[in-house]
């Protein structure tokens, strides 16, 4: 990685050192992934719990932003049909922060329609920044030996492209190795080899997933600079009627999972506090809500001042956005590939966050998980993700799975 990328996208750059030096202050097995499973709410609410986030320009037109999510994540191909479905009472809520400060100023909802069969498309219902609303498909989930067509649709009056259903997971990383390599740290005894089992613990497994590519015209920035996060969010009064089996919910949305930054919960908030963080905004963030624990676990770590100023001024003062500039021009296969647009310049599907990590982990040393890539090529043309993971037909002996 060169000062030039690592300079054009400072600001998460700076987030990417605190994630990694974080890391080690963590017990063994904890480590999840950018966000997966990591507070009990979310652990115990699969339809709401946040995989990954990610933004970037759409490198077949950089006039429109690329905005995706996953959740739902490591659903196994067997169990497509079964599980490749969205909640229609969970509210998706995309914040856009678009004046430089730490307050989301406008939102994308998705919302869905109640699922009525396992080979009907749900409707979803996309409220974009500007109050329009559109609506369009999602992909029924298949138990094919090859992948369904997917539902791309693009809105005529906004210039809106959409897709949602089930996907190959597009995260990749070593789980247990890497867990592996914290361990022998805080045994004494550090292990790189442990880095070196190069198996990516999310392949072979789908995701449900949503993807929007909207005009830039339809969003405002700072500089040029867009911030975003993603909300999960439930009705806070939930009804039970035993005699349809429904249940309702109603009244006041809350979060039960939110993300921006990835892994800024999962390894910087202290286990007792991750469903507090979930539950709060972007601008407790920056009223120093969580500002002491971010700074202890930092200061325990050995983390000189200078350092943890700068650190906690990301993950303080300006909230947990993902930030993209949408100057840098994005291009390439897969989402784009070109260096300086990627991750921590926003993210793309295909940016190799944990490497970029390990490279500050590493003192700016050249250092990784061997896993370098998705295990499913991503695609050339929106929503970009990799094909969804099927059944084997019986002459496939293997799953693709790795762990």
């Amino acid at each position: 990685m060169s000062t030039s990328i690592r300079r054009a996208g400072f600001v998460l750059s700076v987030t990417a050192v605190v994630l990694s030096l974080a890391f080690f202050s963590m017990p063994q097995g904890v480590t999840r992934a950018a966000d997966h499973s990591e507070a009990p709410l979310a652990d115990h609410d699969r339809p709401a719990d946040i995989g990954d986030v990610y933004a970037f320009l759409d490198p077949s037109d950089n006039t429109k932003v690329v905005f995706a999510f996953t959740v739902v994540g490591f659903i196994v191909p067997s169990e497509n049909a079964n599980q490749g479905a969205f909640d229609s009472t969970v509210r998706y809520r995309l914040e856009l922060e678009e004046t430089g400060d730490a307050v989301a100023d406008r939102f994308i909802d998705v919302t869905f329609s109640e699922r009525t069969s396992r080979t009907t498309p749900q409707t979803a219902t996309v409220v974009l920044p500007n109050g329009t609303r559109v609506t369009a498909m999602t992909t029924p989930p298949s138990l094919a030996g090859t992948a369904p067509t997917r539902t791309v649709s693009t809105d005529s009056a906004t210039g809106v492209t959409f897709f949602a259903g089930v996907a190959d997971d597009p995260f990749f990383f070593d789980i247990p190795g890497f867990n592996r390599f914290v361990a022998s740290i805080q045994a004494g005894t550090p292990d790189g080899s442990q880095l070196a089992r190069g198996r990516d613990s999310f392949a072979g497994y789908n995701t449900m997933c949503v993807a929007l590519s909207v005009p830039l015209s339809l969003l405002q920035t700072s500089n040029g600079v867009i911030g975003v996060d993603l909300l999960t969010q439930r009705q806070l009064k939930r009804t039970f009627k035993p005699k349809t089996g429904e249940v309702v919910y109603s009244g006041k949305f809350v979060n039960v999972d939110r993300m921006g930054v990835p892994a800024i919960n999962t390894v910087l908030i202290p286990f007792a506090r991750k469903d507090e963080y979930n539950l709060a905004s972007t601008s407790k963030d920056a009223a120093g809500t969580f500002a002491t624990d971010i700074i202890g676990t930092l200061t325990a770590l050995g983390t000189n001042t200078d350092n943890v100023n700068i650190l906690a001024s990301v993950a303080v003062l300006n909230g947990d956005f993902l930030r993209l500039n949408t100057t840098i021009p994005n291009n390439g296969p897969g989402g784009g590939n070109n260096a300086e647009a990627g991750f921590p310049n926003g993210r793309r599907f295909g940016d190799d966050v944990v490497d970029t990590v390990l490279f500050f982990v590493a003192n700016q040393t050249a250092i990784g998980d061997s896993v370098n890539g998705n295990d499913v090529a991503l695609t050339d043309a929106f929503p970009y993700l990799g094909l969804s993971q099927q059944p084997r037909n019986p002459d496939v002996t293997d799953d693709n799975t790795r762990n």
